[in-house]
C-alpha cells in the first residue's frame, strides 16, 4: 500500500514550482474572464507576466472582509460578489454560508475541497467507516470531509454536531475506524463513552480541524488508542495544509500557492517569520487569487521526513487581524505598515498599547538598520498623520522584536 496519496507529493520541488508558475498565468486570466470581482481588481494586470512569486506578490490581497462587503453590495444581483466563476445549476450542486453571511459555492468535481489528501495522510483508507461530526448545515465542513472520505472509498456516517449520547451509541453499534470533526468534540465523545462504560475501541484514527489541537490533547487521544492528525482548510479555499506522520508542522496541499505576508500588507516576509497566510488556489470554479485567510503561520525550513517535498508551515498560530480601538479610534495593521514604509531604514514595527481602556497609551517599537538624526521625531509625526493619535517611538535593535506575527499588541488591562 502506497504511503502517499499520489506522485505529486514527492516530486522535485523545482518541478512543482515550475508547474505552479506555468499554470498561474492561465488561472489569473481565467479569474479575470469569469469572475467579475477579479476582472475589476486585476484589470491592469497582464496575466502572461505573472510567472514568478515576485510577480504574484505585486497583485492585491483580497481579504475576507472585502469579499463580504462585495457580497453584501450585490446580494440581489450576484450573491457571490463576483468571485464565483460558476452559477447555480449542475455545475454547483451545493451552496454554503459562513458567518457574515459569506456564501461559498461547491463545484461538481469529486473531492471538490481537496481534503482527501489530508485524510489519506491521517491513515483513512478504502473500506473504513468514518464518523463525521462536522456540521452539515450552512457551513461546508461536513461536506468537505464527507466528499473527501468518499473519494478515498470510505463509507461515511453523517453524524453532525451535538447529541453526545446518540453519537456514542451510534459509534458503539456501527464500530467506525475513523473520526472527523473538531478535537474538542472528540474528547467529549470519548469522555462520555468512558463515563458510561461504552467500548469505542474500534476508533483508531481521527482527522481533526476547525480549532487548535495542542500536543497535550493529541497525547490524550493517543493514550486512548486514537491517533489524531490535524488538517487546515477554510470554507473559501478547501484544503490548505495537513499533518503527516512526522508531526513536524503541516505540509501544503498540492493545489494551492501559499505566501506568508506581513499582516496588513501583501508583502511576503522572510522564511521563518510569522505572518498572515495568503493563498492562491487553482480551483477554476472559485478562482481566489491572493486570498488573505486572516490566519497567522510561518514557513518551516526543509522538507517533511515522510518524503513529501512540498513546503511546510508551522500550523495555525493565531489571527492576523489585530485591528484595535485606541482612544475612540480604530488603528489597523495596514496603518502600522504604512508608517514603516515611509522610512527605508525601518525593517519592522510593532505598536504596543498599554494602560487601561479609556486611559491608554501607545508605543511604536521600531527595528531600524540606521539611526538618522531626528528619526524618532519624524516617525512620531508619521504616526499622527496616519492614525490621528500620538504615540511614543522606541528604537530597538534589528531582530529584537518577537517573531509572533503581531503588528499591534494590545497589552491593556481590562479589569
Amino acid at each position: 500500500m502506497s504511503e502517499f496519496f499520489d506522485a505529486l507529493e514527492t516530486r522535485d520541488p523545482a518541478e512543482r514550482e515550475a508547474a505552479f508558475m506555468a499554470a498561474l498565468p492561465g488561472q489569473i486570466a481565467h479569474a479575470r474572464s469569469n469572475a467579475a470581482a477579479f476582472a475589476e481588481s486585476l484589470k491592469d494586470v497582464d496575466p502572461a507576466s505573472v510567472t514568478s512569486r515576485a510577480a504574484l506578490a505585486k497583485l492585491p490581497v483580497i481579504r475576507k472582509h472585502e469579499l463580504l462587503e462585495r457580497q453584501k453590495a450585490q446580494r440581489f444581483t450576484d450573491v457571490f460578489g463576483g468571485f464565483s466563476a460558476v452559477r447555480f445549476g449542475a455545475g454547483m450542486p451545493r451552496v454554503f454560508a459562513s458567518p457574515g453571511p459569506i456564501y461559498e459555492p461547491e463545484g461538481a468535481r469529486a473531492d471538490y475541497w481537496r481534503m482527501a489528501r489530508g485524510l489519506f495522510a491521517a491513515g483513512f483508507r478504502a473500506g473504513d467507516l468514518v464518523h463525521n461530526t462536522f456540521s452539515y448545515h450552512f457551513t461546508p465542513a461536513g461536506s468537505m470531509m464527507e466528499t473527501a472520505a468518499q473519494a478515498l472509498g470510505c463509507t461515511v456516517f453523517p453524524a453532525g454536531t451535538g447529541q453526545t449520547e446518540l453519537q456514542v451509541q451510534a459509534m458503539a453499534e456501527l464500530r467506525p475506524q475513523a473520526y472527523s470533526g473538531t478535537p474538542s468534540f472528540l474528547k467529549i465523545i470519548l469522555e462520555k463513552a468512558a463515563e458510561t462504560g461504552v467500548d469505542l475501541s474500534s476508533l483508531t484514527k481521527a482527522s481533526v480541524g476547525g480549532e487548535a489541537c495542542p500536543p497535550s490533547l493529541r497525547d490524550w487521544f493517543a493514550a486512548r488508542g486514537v491517533a489524531a492528525w490535524q488538517s487546515y482548510g477554510t470554507a473559501d479555499l478547501g484544503m490548505v495544509a495537513y499533518e503527516t506522520a512526522s508531526r513536524e508542522g503541516l505540509v501544503l496541499d498540492e493545489g494551492v500557492i501559499v505566501e506568508i505576508v506581513r499582516p496588513g500588507t501583501g508583502d511576503p516576509v522572510p522564511e521563518g517569520e510569522v505572518g498572515e497566510v495568503v493563498v492562491t488556489t487553482f480551483n477554476t470554479d472559485y478562482p481566489l487569487v491572493r486570498f488573505g485567510t486572516g490566519d497567522l503561520s510561518a514557513i518551516l525550513p526543509g522538507h517533511c521526513p515522510t518524503g513529501r517535498t512540498n513546503t511546510r508551515i508551522k500550523g495555525w498560530m493565531g489571527r492576523a487581524d489585530q485591528t484595535t480601538k485606541i482612544r475612540g479610534m480604530f488603528v489597523h495593521p495596514a496603518q502600522v505598515a504604512d508608517i514603516a514604509r515611509r522610512f527605508p531604514e525601518v525593517v519592522k514595527a510593532r505598536l504596543v498599547v498599554t494602560g487601561e481602556m479609556a486611559n491608554d497609551s501607545m508605543t511604536l517599537q521600531v527595528e531600524a538598520t540606521a539611526l538618522s538624526q531626528g528619526l524618532e521625531l519624524k516617525i512620531g509625526e508619521a504616526i499622527r498623520d496616519v492614525t490621528k493619535l500620538r504615540a511614543e517611538v522606541k528604537l530597538v535593535a534589528p531582530g529584537s522584536l518577537p517573531n509572533d506575527g503581531k503588528v499591534i499588541e494590545d497589552a491593556r488591562s481590562y479589569k
